[in-house]
């Protein structure tokens, strides 16, 4: 007989039996079933009635009609505007975002925490304010807008305008997103890299930007959804001329002011529809990011 190690079955079995009785053990913080039902109710309320009620009341025109209102040329060119441009200037936002949550983490210099602070100005600013701001600035007789219309560009009023905008109000998503784990991030790893030889952009590029990819991703998501929704500080720079610089949300005002509710619902379902598709997207790219970064 031969002296093999017998493989111990209670072993094999533990964590088996420990993921099992993880579930059954009390938890430390009492109040599960109550803090369960007050949540379930808010979201209930807040959120899954209204969106219902929202994909709901469109087929009240019927199959047809819903068609007819998302092919209609003026819905289709507002909504490509708005998805079009709301990702672009999410994506423009994110070197945009990294410079700056790079310069708040890596560096200290007089002024920093005003700076900082600024970067959450559109946060608190009406939206109205905002756009009103954006309007007299880059106006063809504002400070910006007369320097950008000596080298051809128009910006207020044109589809720029409106990018500019949904730039403003989702570059706080992504600095936010990425800066915390910018200042969680080991300096000795960076400094292990250094030591193997890597440049300062291989340091960069294979160190950092894996580690805040999921980060990222996540900040250009939440500036995404943001834009795509945006009303207040657009409709000033837009122009709001229609088949060219009209955006879906303001279509859905006109739609309810005209007391046409079910179009206006189309519309917004539509919109919802995209969006929500767009973020479970961005979320699994997300979640692989996050994936390949712990193996």
């Amino acid at each position: 007989m031969t002296d093999r190690a017998v493989p111990n079955p209670i072993v094999r079995v533990a964590p088996y039996r420990a993921r099992r009785s993880r579930w059954k053990e009390p938890s430390i913080l009492p109040g599960f079933p109550l803090a369960m039902g007050i949540t379930l109710t808010y979201l209930g309320l807040i959120v899954i009635v209204p969106l219902t009620m929202l994909m709901l009341r469109p087929w009240e025109l019927g199959l047809d009609g819903v068609i007819g209102v998302l092919t209609d040329e003026r819905v289709a060119a507002a909504l490509k505007l708005s998805f079009g441009l709301s990702f672009l200037a999410a994506l423009a936002n994110a070197p945009l975002g990294l410079l700056i949550a790079w310069t708040l983490t890596r560096y200290r210099f007089p002024g920093r925490r005003l700076l900082d602070a600024l970067v959450d100005l559109p946060f608190a600013l009406p939206t109205a304010v905002a756009g009103i701001a954006l309007t007299a600035l880059y106006a063809p007789n504002g400070p910006l807008g007369i320097w950008a219309a000596k080298i051809g560009l128009k910006t207020a009023y044109s589809p720029l305008g409106i990018f500019i905008a949904l730039v403003f109000i989702g570059l706080p998503f992504v600095v936010r997103s990425i800066q915390p784990v910018l200042e969680d991030l080991d300096h000795e790893v960076e400094e292990a890299a250094q030591t193997l030889g890597a440049s300062d952009f291989q340091r960069v590029w294979r160190v950092v930007i894996p580690a805040i990819t999921p980060a990222m991703i996540s900040g250009l998501s939440l500036a995404f959804a943001r834009a795509v929704g945006e009303y207040g500080s657009v409709i000033f720079i837009a122009g709001n001329l229609p088949m060219k610089t009209e955006i879906a949300p303001l279509l859905i005002v006109i739609k309810l002011e005209q007391f046409d509710y079910a179009a206006a619902s189309a519309i917004g379902a539509a919109m919802l529809a995209v969006a929500f598709g767009s973020l479970i997207v961005l979320n699994v790219i997300q979640m692989r990011f996050a994936r390949k970064g712990r193996v």
